[in-house]
């Protein structure tokens, strides 16, 4: 019997107990389903006895990149593993009531579908959840070979598959918590836009949700892959459900390398796989999109320069910045070429195609350079406008020597676009905070 005096709610899955925060109630570490090792998720079931959620879901185990450090600082300080991670959060006003009915942002975090998760401190809602009155269902998932890549041993798509679990379960019991089941918005970022993109034809997922937000998505990396995906699955194998933890991470390494000799697409190996369930093939994904656009709203887009941030990271590229004259412009030149192909041109195609099938679709670019950073107008560079609080993001080195309260004033605009967004799917046909962003609907 649980003993906490914290906010309660009457959800089909059971009573949910929260905590207060502030003006915000917590309901933190919800397991939305189990899994096994390389199989499909299975629901939670239904429970008589109170739920403590009160403490973050562990992180999908996960192999810690530390040249992110360099922009980031410790993302994953504090963070707790464990294959057993399909959990979700829920962040609401204090004062709503299960009658109010607010749009719901449902978070898909970005990592290259291999890091992150949905808990950590960058990703706070505290903002749009006490500004803009309306709910943040964060979600953790399987990732790397736990999740997006299929072996011997299970399928392709877990990852996916767990974003789809949570949706049902956000269907069958926001409403407890004063959430719209008929108004969920996806909101993912990176990987996560990619996989907010997939999941809009996602067999069984249809009603789930009824617009996106896809921030950065590397749509341009999207095709053309199985050939990776099978050699990165032969460099893994044989990899049975029954090795270590330790011994399915140590395995990651084999597949990145296999991927290497596959050009640009070896930058997100691991990621979604046509054909494989819940996806149609990819002869099929036009079509698949173009059948659902009257169904589903979409505002997409990304940062004026978003390679930049792998620019400025990565040993490969960075070595350039130090070379007097040159470095310089042909870093800015292979941004250009790089961030158009991966990001901004597969954007605008798509949301082209959106429109023309008859959709609601608005394109974005975060033009907002952080003073004192070189990291300018990177991949990123857009996550301090919607998440996070000052005491977050100081001292990262993404952005450079901001005023936060600069930061702060142009992330409350921003915020107030999203979440109109959320509740209406309707945006100004076209939109500018100067030098922070661009909006114009396609």
């Amino acid at each position: 019997m649980s003993t906490s005096n914290g906010p309660r709610f009457q959800t089909p899955a059971g009573v949910i107990i929260g905590r207060r925060d502030g003006a915000m109630v917590r309901a933190t570490g919800i397991r939305y389903a189990r899994a096994a090792r390389f199989q499909a998720p299975v629901p939670e079931p239904d429970t008589a006895a109170p739920m403590e959620a009160t403490t973050s879901g562990p992180a999908c185990p996960q192999v810690v990149d530390s040249i992110l450090g360099q922009a980031l600082g410790p993302v994953l300080a504090g963070v707790t593993y464990s294959e057993d991670c399909l959990r979700l959060s829920v962040t609401l006003p204090a004062d709503v009531v299960p009658a109010e009915q607010l749009p719901v942002l449902f978070w898909i975090h970005g990592g290259s579908y291999v890091s992150g998760a949905g808990d950590l401190a960058f990703y706070d809602p505290v903002h749009l959840v006490t500004e803009q009155r309306i709910i943040v269902v964060a979600v953790t998932y399987r990732l790397g070979l736990f999740g997006f890549l299929g072996t011997a041993n299970g399928p392709a798509n877990l990852g996916l598959l767990d974003l789809l679990a949570a949706l049902r379960w956000v269907q069958r019991n926001i409403a407890a918590f004063g959430g719209h089941p008929g108004n969920v918005t996806l909101l993912g970022h990176s990987s996560g836009g990619d996989a907010a993109a997939h999941l809009m034809i996602a067999e069984g997922a249809q009603g789930l949700f009824q617009r996106v937000i896809l921030h950065s998505a590397p749509l341009g990396l999207a095709r053309n892959r199985s050939a990776m995906t099978r050699a990165m699955a032969a460099a893994v194998a044989p990899l049975a459900a029954s090795v270590s933890t330790d011994e399915v991470l140590a395995r990651e390494p084999r597949a990145w390398a296999a991927a290497r000799r596959f050009g640009l697409k070896s930058g997100m190996p691991f990621g979604t796989q046509y054909g494989a369930f819940p996806l149609p093939t990819e002869a099929q994904a036009e079509a698949a999109w173009r059948a659902v656009a009257k169904d589903v709203d979409v505002l997409i887009g990304d940062t004026a320069e978003e390679l930049r941030f792998f620019a400025v990271i990565d040993p490969k590229f960075n070595w350039l910045l130090r070379v007097p004259g040159l470095g310089a412009p042909i870093i800015r030149l292979l941004v250009k070429a790089g961030s158009h192909r991966i990001y901004s041109g597969p954007a605008t195609t798509f949301a082209r195609r959106h429109a023309r099938a008859g959709g609601r679709a608005y394109r974005f670019t975060f033009i907002y350079r952080a003073p004192g950073s070189v990291f300018g107008a990177a991949h990123t560079m857009d996550l301090p406008m919607l998440f996070g609080t000052q005491q977050t993001w100081a001292g990262v080195p993404l952005l450079g020597q901001a005023k936060w309260a600069d930061v702060e004033a142009a992330g409350r605009r921003v915020r107030q676009l999203w979440a109109d967004f959320a509740r209406t799917g309707v945006l100004p046909s076209r939109m500018l905070i100067p030098e922070v962003l661009a909006v114009h609907q396609v």
